[in-house]
């Protein structure tokens, strides 16, 4: 008897179309961005004839003539059936696990390859660059750094190059903690080629990310596009080691275009590894030391939470504390708050408010009051 054949997995019309679309010749992230703006959807966008799509800013003849090409959906399909036989998702802005933060940047990806898992703290993310030769200091404070940040609950996005970014990658792996390596290349083609086992890790542990078709190879175009990403999806950016001429300062130009927060890690004063990151410092970028530098300039912190609303946290140590401790600590504030009104306010036996207190002053989190009272710790 002949085994019945799975069924080919179904996809949206307009997913068909945007994978279409970012396959067009010239086509660049503000070309789609354009086009989706002006026509509505990318069905609607391959609907058009040529001398319209020609009305549109920065579409020239061979662009309009790519777009309208009757192959170009059966090629993405193929794209899209291929991804599925590779465990790859394809996210487009509207699917619940497209990151939030990423929808909010200009030029924000159409559709997203992904290779693993987004979750909901995800959002809580910070990306640490820098450059691809680096000295053993730079990858010693990469790994540090990454390593702290992930047992304070962030997540660590990188580019998955050599040097800074691999060494911020494991950091997080070694730690126990999530990280998203953002690809300039396709998630099917790996670069550089001896960071395969790495990407394949990161999967186990993350995800990996690009905006490209399965099979782009890494063009040099392609990487400073891909650094917005990096950017985007992130609270902020850490510079460690970047010369003046670094790819990693665009990562860092893009934060700041962002509106998110960039930090850089010093080096030896007379390093010129490290002579990008004393030039962000001497402009205006927060100096960072530690993990402790870094939240204290975050503050706190909107998280998404299993509700409809998000929840604010003042540390990402919160995030791993037992729905007992979330529950105690979520009775206070900034205002003194009484160990009585504490007691009225939990659903709990007195004896396990009182020691949950104990072990939340013991994390600081809360810090004690003279008359019996408690804060949050500053």
């Amino acid at each position: 008897m002949i085994p019945d054949t799975p069924p080919s997995p179904e996809f949206s019309d307009e997913l068909v179309a945007l994978v279409a679309l970012s396959l067009a010749v010239g086509i660049g992230p503000k070309l789609q961005s354009a086009l989706l703006e002006h026509f509505g959807t990318a069905c609607d966008v391959l609907l058009q004839p040529t001398e319209i799509l020609l009305t549109v800013s920065g579409i020239g003849p061979k662009t309009a003539a790519s777009i309208v090409s009757p192959g170009l959906l059966d090629e993405a399909r193929l794209i899209l059936l291929e991804c599925h036989a590779l465990q790859v998702d394809v996210l487009d802005q509207k699917h619940r696990a497209y990151p939030q933060r990423l929808r909010e940047i200009c030029d924000s990806p159409t559709v997203l390859y992904r290779k693993g898992v987004l979750l909901p703290q995800d959002e809580l993310a910070i990306g640490i660059v820098g450059s691809r030769r680096c000295t053993a200091y730079g990858r010693r404070q990469a790994e540090r750094m990454a390593a702290a940040l992930s047992r304070a609950g962030f997540t660590i996005v990188s580019g998955l190059a050599r040097g800074i970014d691999a060494a911020a990658h494991r950091g997080a792996l070694k730690a126990g903690g999530r990280t998203l390596a953002i690809m300039a290349s396709g998630v099917k083609t790996i670069y550089p080629p001896e960071h395969k086992d790495l990407a394949e890790e990161i999967s186990q542990q993350g995800a990996v990310l690009s905006e490209m078709p399965l099979d782009q190879r890494p063009l040099p175009g392609l990487f400073p596009q891909r650094n917005r990403i990096i950017s985007g999806i992130c609270l902020g950016v850490i510079v460690i080691e970047a010369t003046r001429s670094s790819g990693a300062l665009y990562t860092a130009r893009h934060a700041l275009e962002q509106g998110r927060e960039v930090f850089a890690l010093p080096g030896p004063v007379d390093s010129l590894a490290s002579a990008g990151c004393h030039d962000l410092i001497r402009d205006g970028v927060t100096l960072v030391r530690n993990v402790d530098d870094v939240l204290s300039e975050l503050g706190p912190l909107p998280v998404p939470s299993t509700q409809s609303a998000s929840v604010t946290i003042h540390s990402p140590r919160e995030l791993g504390l037992t729905l007992q401790e979330t529950e105690v600590l979520n009775q206070i504030n900034s205002q003194p708050t009484g160990v009585d009104e504490i007691l009225r306010a939990c659903n709990l036996e007195s004896s396990r408010v009182l020691a949950t207190l104990t072990v939340l002053e013991m994390r600081r989190l809360i810090r004690r009051l003279p008359g019996n009272s408690y804060v949050r710790h500053d």
